[in-house]
């Protein structure tokens, strides 16, 4: 056995106890909510926009990104425009590897790749500044419900024919709303690549965690999820995942496209 075998095998192993350790898990869930009562998230920039996420779930985006190697990554929900400046960075890295590996110059602003962002409302404070951001190039930003007919009909025109897609949902996480989602946007997700539900961590903090918002146990994108996944086989938990992060606001989010 080579040593990249052994570490491999050591990790694998490591993760595969997570599964059983009862304790490990419980007090991850606690650090998890704890510090979403302190606003935790809330403290984190990506390349100087705030990205409210946990950070162990962008060092798993991270991991998709490059695994599964999208073209084009549709987001719904932009705040102050963190995620989709991380997204984009994600892809011009795929591009700057790409030209590496071709052995050719990487020619800026030429990327065929792009991040497509939806919001309701993309406040006057943060458009401007997502707009002068040096990875603007690879952003498309639209107004508007995510689930709005028109809105959707434009966000699959601008996706190039043959692109590999992948979905990251982080808006209204009211049960109805996610589930409209993912009948909107999941079907526009490359076989093998993600589509993933932010904030299912809701369904397992206590009633009432989050006071001042409509969503909440048993209405929430977790609940959304459950009720999805039976009459769509195509895609499935990638519970491994969410095992090895064990520190995650998206548990049972995750959800793979089968080849």
């Amino acid at each position: 056995m080579d040593e990249l075998e052994r570490f491999a095998r050591g990790r694998a192993a490591a993760i595969g106890s997570y599964e059983q350790d009862t304790a490990f898990q419980t007090h991850s869930l606690a650090w998890v909510l704890e510090a979403m009562s302190k606003r935790y998230v809330y403290n984190f920039d990506w390349l100087g926009r705030p990205i409210i996420q946990y950070p162990q779930d962008l060092q798993a985006m991270q991991e998709i990104v490059w695994q599964t190697r999208p073209d084009v990554i549709i987001e719904t929900g932009i705040a102050h425009g963190g995620s989709l400046i991380f997204s984009a960075s994600m892809l011009a890295l795929l591009d700057y590897a790409d030209a590496a590996a071709a052995g050719r110059p990487l020619v800026p602003g030429q990327s065929d790749r792009k991040v497509i962002g939806i919001d309701i409302d993309i406040r006057a404070h943060n458009r401007p500044l997502i707009e002068k951001h040096p990875l603007a190039g690879l952003i498309m930003m639209y107004e508007g419900s995510s689930v709005d007919p028109d809105i959707s009909k434009q966000v699959r025109e601008a996706i190039p024919e043959g692109a590999r897609v992948m979905v990251c949902l982080d808006s209204h996480h009211e049960e109805a709303h996610v589930l409209a989602e993912l009948d909107t946007y999941a079907t526009l997700v490359s076989p093998g690549c993600y589509c993933v539900v932010l904030d299912t961590f809701i369904e397992d903090a206590p009633a009432g965690f989050i006071a001042d918002r409509p969503w909440d146990v048993g209405n929430n994108p977790k609940t959304a999820v459950h009720k999805w996944l039976p009459a769509n086989p195509g895609f499935e938990i990638d519970r491994q995942l969410a095992r090895k992060l064990m520190i995650t606001g998206a548990p049972d989010g995750y959800l793979k496209r089968l080849e």
